[in-house]
C-alpha cells in the first residue's frame, strides 16, 4: 500500500493519493512492486499536465465533447476493448483527473509490456487507487482488490458486461466446480490461466482475449453520513463481507488499530476457511 499526501504539486490543490496493489502469477510480486512505484508518478505527471493544458479546452468545448475526444484517443488501436463506463457524473473540475487516471493506467500497462526484466506474460497485478481532494473521492480500479465506502457502495471486479467483453474476444469465462462462486478468465483453447478478474495490469497472455487494464473510474462526494473507505485486496474480501469489514473498522478507536484488527480477522478467517492455503 502507498499513501502520498500533497499528491498534486500545485499549491491550490490539496490532494492525497492512496493505492493498494496485489500481484498474482509467478512474478506477480515484481509486477505489483513496479506498479506501486511507477503508477503514482505517471498519474501525478499526467494530472499536472492536463490541469495546465486541458482546463481551458474543457470549458470551451463542453464536458461531453471534451470527454468524447479524449476517450477516442486513449487507445491508438481503437476497438471495443477500451470501453469505459462512468457510474456517476463527474464534476467538470475533476475531468482532468479522470482523464489522467485513464491515461496513466494505459501508460503503466504499456511500460510493463516493454519491460526488459519483468515477465508479465502470465503474471500481473490488481490496482485500486483513491484520490481525495477536499470532500471528493475519485477511485480507479482494475482487478479484484476493492474500495468499500462504509455502508454506501462497493466497486466490483466482475459483472455480465465484463464477461460479455471477454467472450466477444474469444476468451472463456466460467467457474470451476470446486469453487462455483469464483468466476475466472481462460484462454480459448486451454484451461489456463484461470484469472479471477477481468481487468489487470500485465497478464499479456489474455490481453488479446478481452482482459483490459482500463480502470473503472468513479466519483463520490463525501457527506456527513460517510465515515471511511476501506482499500483492501482479496486477502480480505475472499473471507470477509463488506459489512464484516466495515463493522471491524468502525469498532476500532483509530486507523492503526483498525488496520491491525482487519488483518488479524482476515487471517483467522483464512485459517478457518482455507486451512491448507497460506495467504
Amino acid at each position: 500500500m502507498i499513501v502520498w499526501e500533497n499528491f498534486c504539486a500545485r499549491s491550490d490543490i490539496n490532494a492525497t493519493f492512496c493505492g493498494v496493489f496485489d500481484g498474482h502469477g509467478p512474478y506477480g510480486h515484481n509486477v505489483s512492486r513496479k506498479v506501486r512505484d511507477a503508477l503514482p508518478l505517471l498519474l501525478r505527471a499526467e494530472w499536472e499536465a492536463k490541469l495546465n493544458s486541458h482546463q481551458n479546452s474543457v470549458h470551451e468545448n463542453g464536458d461531453a465533447e471534451g470527454m468524447s475526444q479524449f476517450d477516442n484517443s486513449v487507445d491508438d488501436d481503437g476497438g471495443d476493448s477500451m470501453e469505459v463506463e462512468v457510474k456517476e457524473k463527474f464534476p467538470e473540475m475533476h475531468m482532468p483527473l479522470k482523464k489522467s487516471i485513464l491515461k496513466a493506467f494505459k501508460l503503466m500497462d504499456n511500460e510493463l509490456k516493454l519491460h526488459a526484466t519483468i515477465n508479465c506474460f502470465c503474471s500481473g497485478t490488481t490496482a485500486v487507487t483513491l484520490i481525495m481532494q477536499g470532500q471528493d473521492l475519485i477511485i480507479g480500479n482494475v482487478g479484484d482488490s476493492r474500495a468499500v465506502l462504509a455502508n454506501k457502495r462497493q466497486w466490483q471486479c466482475f459483472d455480465s458486461r465484463e464477461a460479455a467483453r471477454i467472450q466477444k474476444f474469444k476468451g472463456r469465462v466460467f467457474a470451476l466446480q470446486d469453487e462455483p462462486q469464483v468466476t475466472r478468465v481462460w484462454l480459448p483453447n486451454s484451461n489456463s490461466p484461470g484469472l479471477a478478474m477481468a481487468r489487470a495490469f500485465g497478464d499479456f497472455c489474455l490481453k488479446d482475449f478481452g482482459l483490459i487494464s482500463i480502470p473503472d473510474v468513479y466519483y463520490h462526494h463525501i457527506t456527513e453520513r460517510d465515515e471511511f473507505v476501506i482499500l483492501a485486496t482479496d486477502g480480505v474480501w475472499d473471507v470477509l463481507s463488506n459489512k464484516e469489514a466495515v463493522d471491524i473498522v468502525a469498532s476500532a478507536p483509530d486507523c492503526g488499530i483498525a488496520t491491525r484488527a482487519l488483518v488479524n480477522c482476515a487471517t483467522r478467517a483464512w485459517r478457518l476457511k482455507y486451512p491448507a492455503v497460506q495467504e
